[in-house]
């Protein structure tokens, strides 16, 4: 039987596709088979290089069409994205692997901040105080960056992406987005609907590739600001390299998000809650609740007794079926650390509830999958209850009050995301008062903000002054400009001492 050539995903730059020239390229696999899908080119200076040149020659005009003009082709771009759910949802599925219910999901959540950034003509307008002084006026404004750039993870290929560039667009900058090796084929549909919308060609761009391209975007003199998602160390290396070559940068990290579990908690809904929070797209999310925080010995152990069984229980498998609720981990790289950690949990003294890596099944053939795992009786000194573990990998501490709940989130590096269950609302006010986490959910297991209020974390969650979109988007995507203007009606010559109101 002859085999099919694989193909190669090559770049998107000038409003078309653009075949790769470096002679370099990796490897995209089916999660659910661990077969080789394709292929992609990665992009080498010279090709960073052209998509940047691409974008700064179509900056002048973008940033010169009037702002409804900018949201009208958001507006069509919006109406494709429902057209093409679906595929690009499969899309998502095929490279990611995610159930294809979750991938629309992720979908739906990229779209909805399309849609805030079609309200970008009331979002620019500017602050006027007429009078500030005698025949004064003053106006402030804000103005787009230039060319911004996008990296983005491989868990929401299309989500992250559109959390940046629809706000980043609508602002009137142009966009160069690399995004993840591991997923690319998302990006360069975006691309093309974009272009469908009437985007003009060179706004938006898409470079696939490795550090290589990052680097090469980080450095390059023609990027005014870099907005990325991924892990911790590439974060603080994103932000660092950025800032020192003048860019403006937002550079969002890894997590280790609590869910605390109060006496007087609904246990029934915070095992489901934890059931979707820790172990819904296999873990692989930076908002996923990887430690659950037990107040008590009592809650702990009725906790532990009904989430095993719906752990043993989860209907594992590829994520175009059905009836299955959690698919295959991305690679077998990525497959082969997660699974390495559930083996460090056991060396460490923690107590394995439910092993996922005794869960394979054969139907599973060569794919990535990895059942869930509970820990109980996870310390702080443990790599699993320290490490952003991203995978299906859930472990349990114990404590005895929630001021013990609460000094265990605050003294952890990471600052993404928490959440605590309870029926008390003084307890819950003061602990979402009280907890140093830049997201915190009351009852609500993935505390994501909606599109038109702002995502990010605090401490070693987020590097930069601005979270991402929402509001905070719209001005990390702008400059301020304030503009003071005189027109008098008659000349009152020169003023030497330092202006004044008086």
């Amino acid at each position: 039987m002859q085999t099919m050539p694989l193909t190669t995903l090559g770049h998107f730059i000038g409003g078309r596709p653009v075949e790769g020239a470096s002679g370099r390229s990796g490897d995209v696999y089916d999660p659910a088979t661990g077969q080789l899908a394709r292929r992609v080119a990665f992009a080498g200076a010279d090709e960073v290089d052209a998509a940047v040149r691409a974008a700064r020659s179509a900056l002048a005009e973008w940033s010169e069409t009037p702002p409804l003009r900018r949201a009208t082709v958001l507006f069509r771009f919006r109406e494709l994205i429902l057209r093409d759910a679906d595929r690009i949802a499969a899309l998502i599925t095929a490279e990611h692997g995610k159930t294809l219910a979750d991938a629309r999901g992720e979908v739906q959540r990229g779209l909805e901040v399309v849609e805030f950034a079609c309200g970008i003509p009331h979002l620019l307008k500017g602050d006027v105080t007429e009078n500030v002084a005698r025949e004064v006026d003053s106006v402030a404004v804000r103005q787009p960056l230039g060319v911004c750039v996008g990296i983005t993870p491989f868990n929401f290929p299309a989500m992250v992406p559109m959390w940046m560039f629809p706000i980043a667009l609508a602002c009137g900058n142009t966009f160069v987005l690399k995004p993840s090796e591991k997923d690319p084929s998302p990006a360069i549909e975006l691309a093309k609907l974009l272009t469908e919308a009437g985007l003009p060609n060179g706004v938006f761009n898409v470079v696939n590739g490795d550090r290589e391209a990052v680097q090469a975007l980080l450095e390059h003199p023609g990027v005014a600001a870099i907005s990325f998602v991924g892990s911790t160390p590439v974060a603080e290396h994103v932000y660092r390299t950025g800032t020192q070559h003048g860019k403006r940068v937002q550079a969002l990290g890894g997590a280790k998000n609590h869910l605390v579990v109060m006496p007087d908690a609904d246990l029934d809904q915070a095992v489901d809650a934890l059931m979707g929070a820790a172990f819904g797209s296999a873990g692989e999310r930076c908002m996923a609740i990887s430690i659950a925080v037990a107040v008590g010995d009592e809650t702990a152990d009725a906790l532990i007794e009904r989430l095993s069984t719906r752990v043993r229980e989860l209907r594992v498998g590829p994520g175009t079926l059905p009836e299955v609720e959690m698919g295959p981990l991305v690679t077998g790289e990525h497959y082969a650390k997660v699974r390495s950690y559930v083996d460090a949990g056991v060396e460490e003294g923690a107590q394995l509830v439910v092993d996922g890596r005794a869960s394979r099944e054969e139907s599973w053939g060569d794919g990535f999958f990895l059942g869930g795992s509970v820990f109980d009786r996870v310390t702080p000194e443990m790599r699993i209850y320290r490490d952003e573990i991203f995978g299906p990998v859930l472990g349990i501490v114990r404590v005895h009050t929630v001021d013990e709940a609460l000094r265990l989130c605050n003294e952890h590096p990471f600052g993404n995301g928490v959440a605590i269950f309870t029926r008390d609302g003084g307890t819950a006010r003061t602990f979402a008062h009280r907890v140093q986490i830049g997201m915190v959910g009351i009852n609500v297991p993935i505390p994501v903000p909606m599109a038109f209020h702002s995502f990010g974390g605090w401490k070693r969650s987020l590097f930069g002054d601005h979270a991402i979109h929402g509001a905070e988007g719209v001005r990390f995507y702008t400059r301020l400009k304030t503009i003071t203007a005189r027109w008098p009606e008659t000349r009152s010559g020169p003023e030497f001492t330092f202006p004044t109101t008086t």
